[in-house]
């Protein structure tokens, strides 16, 4: 098979590129030239159509997005461009050729209203510009028709890239003390966990992958177990961390939203309900604390 893998230098697409080796052939592409020759610009789509005809391959997994949730409220073209319109160029090109597509999308979709976890089903209602553009993505993949996963996930993280882990084991070696939103909750997750996932799903149909995808499309939500807040989630960091006479920090406070204003509205929960994609395909996804204490671990 065939594997074209969009954002192979970001956090999930790094890791994909060592999970999806044992299915096939992986071709990965990103802003810079890569290993295979080829580069590609999701917000130019005659780049997208360029790769995806040279490469032709029978599976196309995004990965890369624009990422930056505040300063889309600035960008806002450019961040519809590669997160809306783009879906829609690869979902045409992959039609033609018979291939499918996995795209990667956000808890932010969502208004953070409810107090149980989102399943499928609920209404998506997007309360910022980068919600909004990753929704348009998702409808441009399912106007095509073409055969798809798109797998929601939240407060994704590692050790490479930028994230909230990182910022926070950063912030605490300058730092004495440190405060943090505890109204936002949602459930933080380990991009190999994604990465691990998705190829663990993919084995399942490796003997005609677009059937397998035509038979299964649809959106499911893909997150670490529980749920946190952002202040729990770093209280846990520091707590896991490894190298603690590194940390400078003494104090860590639980502040409120609005004691922390950004540019872009974040939603007060986001969790995500995984029922769907567990039943589906038999997945089993450990807690947010487990995967932290391997990070941290390793």
């Amino acid at each position: 098979m065939r594997i074209l893998l969009t954002g192979s230098t970001g956090q999930v697409g790094w890791e994909l590129q060592r999970t999806l080796m044992t299915l096939g052939e992986i071709i990965p592409v990103g802003r810079e030239i890569s290993s295979s020759g080829l580069r590609i610009d999701l917000s130019q789509p005659d780049t997208i159509r360029h790769v995806i005809r040279e490469v032709m391959p029978e599976l196309i997994v995004n990965a890369a997005a624009y990422t930056a949730v505040d300063k889309a409220e600035t960008e806002p073209e450019l961040a519809m461009a590669i997160n809306g319109t783009a879906l829609g160029v690869i979902a045409e090109e992959a039609k033609l050729l018979g291939a499918g597509v996995i795209h990667y999308s956000t808890d932010y979709v969502f208004n953070g209203n409810q107090a149980t976890p989102y399943t499928e089903q609920d209404e998506p209602d997007p309360q910022n510009i980068y919600g909004k553009t990753k929704l348009a993505g998702e409808k441009a993949i399912q106007a095509v028709g073409v055969p798809h996963f798109i797998l929601r996930t939240s407060w994704v993280y590692g050790l490479r890239g930028k994230n909230f882990l990182l910022t926070m084991l950063k912030l605490a070696q300058e730092r004495e003390e440190l405060r943090v939103v505890d109204d936002q909750v949602g459930a933080p997750t380990w991009s190999r966990m994604i990465a691990e996932s998705t190829a663990q799903i993919l084995s399942q149909g490796t003997r005609d992958v677009s059937d397998f995808l035509s038979n299964n499309s649809g959106i499911y939500n893909l997150t670490a177990s529980g749920q946190t807040s952002w202040y729990g989630f770093a209280k846990a960091i520091f707590e896991y961390d490894s190298n603690p006479s590194q940390q400078k920090l003494k104090k860590l406070v639980a502040i409120p939203s609005q004691e922390y204003p950004t540019p872009a509205k974040r939603p007060a929960y986001s969790s995500l309900d995984t029922q769907k994609i567990s039943s589906t395909f038999g997945l089993a996804f450990p807690s947010w604390q487990i995967n932290l204490e391997l990070v941290l671990g390793s």
